[in-house]
């Protein structure tokens, strides 16, 4: 099938590193892997942060614009006027109150082509609040969905019930392209030297690593339990933590860590995508609080590259964090339990070798493109039978 491919919180050609965008680029190239053409049918952002009624109202308006012109385009495509890339079926990825799809809807609805979404939630608290706009556009998109593709577990209890059947809910284990960071575990010795010389670190200290965004809001308060946890963490310990990402928040960021000696804290920047491997087969331990993470993308990466990892049980993270197994969960927030499990793991090298085989095994066999690619694929015949049947009845 040609599928037109549509992010309305984040475009996911952008260059800017993103788990939210590189989980975009994995779905579109696990759908390139089960034989289907993928377009990116827009780079329109329909999120609004802020709560704006006003700019909520605009962001509706300029998306039913784009709809029509798109359904113009692909209408001329297939009556031969255009380019041949009229979409056999709709994919919206990451939909929610913030960013509604105001685009997928109108043009499958117009084409009558199935309409399917992945990774999206619903929150009926939000209903009447700041983002009704948003809230009501997202609600009515899943109404429509012919298939709902869930990539953690905790959507699905408010998803469901809002589709025609539950049949239309289809649940897809998290998933990344493992070749990438199996390899660069195969070259473990190598990427930690690099890394300890990097940062004038001592290679027999226990390297620590954290990755994700500094930005206001939940990963500030990750980076700021993080520091809190090390703070906890025995005396003894030789521990030496490597950050890997930038933002806005880097200055509360170094705040928070202010108080540990210079030589235990290094700040890597940004990365891109390709360089990531390479630091998480570097380390011995990636730790994140993970403070309302919808499941966690560079927990998954780690995983893939054998690094034990060390995490808050929050929103999906134990759909891919297999506790005591391929590393330790804590209840979300409480500090003082990730700082056992963290303590726990910094003196027990034979464990972190444990899960370390563990995860490569795990993340290989069950979360890689493959096995995503042949999901993914039973759900669009899935959609596609639905859409069908729908019409049939009309």
């Amino acid at each position: 099938m040609r599928i037109a491919f549509y992010a309305p919180m984040k475009p996911p050609d952008s260059p800017v590193p993103s788990g939210d965008r590189e989980v975009a680029r994995n779905l579109m190239r696990a759908l390139a892997l089960a034989g289907h053409e993928v377009l990116l049918a827009s780079r329109f952002v329909s999120r609004d942060g802020a709560g704006d009624a006003g700019r909520q109202a605009r962001i509706a308006e300029t998306g039913a614009k784009l709809a029509d012109r798109l359904v113009r385009r692909f209408r001329a495509a297939s009556s031969g006027n255009g380019p041949g890339d009229r979409p056999d079926l709709w994919f919206t990825y990451h939909l929610y109150h913030k960013a509604p799809d105001h685009l997928g809807p109108r043009v499958a609805n117009a084409l009558r082509i199935p309409y399917v979404v992945a990774e999206a939630s619903h929150a009926p608290k939000q209903a009447g609040g700041r983002w009704d706009r948003g809230y009501c556009a997202a609600e009515n998109a899943l109404r429509g969905a012919h298939a709902v593709i869930g990539l953690s577990s905790l959507d699905a209890a408010c998803v469901t019930p809002l589709l025609r059947t539950p049949a239309r809910y289809r649940a897809l284990r998290p998933f990344t392209d493992t070749g990438l960071f199996a390899d660069a575990a195969s070259k473990r010795d190598a990427h930690r030297a690099a890394f300890a010389r990097r940062f004038g670190w001592p290679e027999d200290a226990t390297l620590l690593l954290a990755v994700g965004m500094m930005r206001p809001g939940d990963k500030l308060a990750s980076y700021r339990a993080l520091a809190d946890v090390l703070s906890r963490t025995p005396p003894t310990a030789d521990w030496r933590l490597c950050m890997v990402g930038d933002g806005p928040a880097r200055n509360d960021v170094a705040a928070a860590f202010a108080a540990f000696p210079a030589d235990r804290i290094g700040f890597a920047g940004a990365a891109a995508p390709d360089a990531l491997p390479a630091f998480y087969a570097g380390a011995d331990i990636l730790a994140w609080p993970a403070i309302n993470e919808a499941y966690g993308m560079a927990l998954l990466e780690a995983q893939a590259t054998g690094l034990p990892v060390v995490a808050g049980r929050a929103g999906g993270v134990a759909d891919i964090v297999r506790d005591t197994e391929t590393g330790l969960l804590s209840p979300e927030g409480d500090v003082a339990a990730f700082a056992s499990s963290l303590a726990r793991l910094l003196v027990d090298g034979a464990m972190r070798e444990e899960m370390r085989a563990a995860s490569l095994r795990t993340i290989a066999s069950a979360h890689g493109l493959d096995a995503a690619a042949a999901a993914l694929d039973a759900a669009l015949h899935a959609a596609r039978e639905a859409a069908e049947t729908e019409r049939r009845a009309a």
